[in-house]
């Protein structure tokens, strides 16, 4: 070997090995920013596919408004999971536990999951909120809360911190 042969030699295992060491530890970073979810409150929430037989508390009670989920229904009291997006059920509140449930409104806490769209916005992954139902009203026979407020406590899917969504 000449000493041309050997200095490309050397220079092409170099090369490799800062290959593999730069792969390494892309491949690193992408296992922990996985792994590294900031609310544990997500891995314990449903997926939205998962939630839609369970939804609600109860029935109605007197005095307390209920529920209609997508406006469909007997309105529920107490519900652990609301629909947002009806169209396509691809954002979804779970996991809620309510402080707070009166005849003016109600107030609870959980998590909004939000599935991978074709459209590229989310990915399957959900955000810690507080929930507010308010504005209640008669409706199909019987009292619902027709308003939903929902703000975020860290991240959020669409980059509002808080959300109004209509449940009538």
């Amino acid at each position: 070997m000449t000493d041309r042969e050997g200095a490309r030699w050397v220079r092409g295992r170099t090369a490799l090995a800062a290959f593999v060491v730069v792969t390494a530890l892309a491949a690193g970073g992408v296992w922990v920013g996985q792994t590294s979810e900031p609310a544990s409150a997500v891995d314990a929430a449903p997926k939205t596919s998962a939630v839609q037989e369970v939804k609600d508390d109860g029935e109605p009670s007197d005095g307390l408004p209920g529920v209609r989920d997508c406006g469909r229904g007997k309105p529920q009291i107490k519900p652990h999971v609301i629909t947002l997006t009806c169209d396509d059920a691809e954002m979804v509140a779970t996991a809620i536990k309510w402080k707070l449930y009166g005849p003016r409104e109600a107030l609870g806490h959980g998590v909004v999951q939000v599935e991978k769209s074709d459209s590229g916005v989310g990915a399957e992954a959900g955000f810690p909120a507080t929930f507010r139902l308010l504005d209640p009203k008669r409706v199909g026979g019987a009292v619902a809360f027709t308003g939903l407020e929902v703000t975020y406590e860290g991240s959020t899917p669409l980059g509002d911190t808080t959300e109004m969504y209509t449940l009538a």
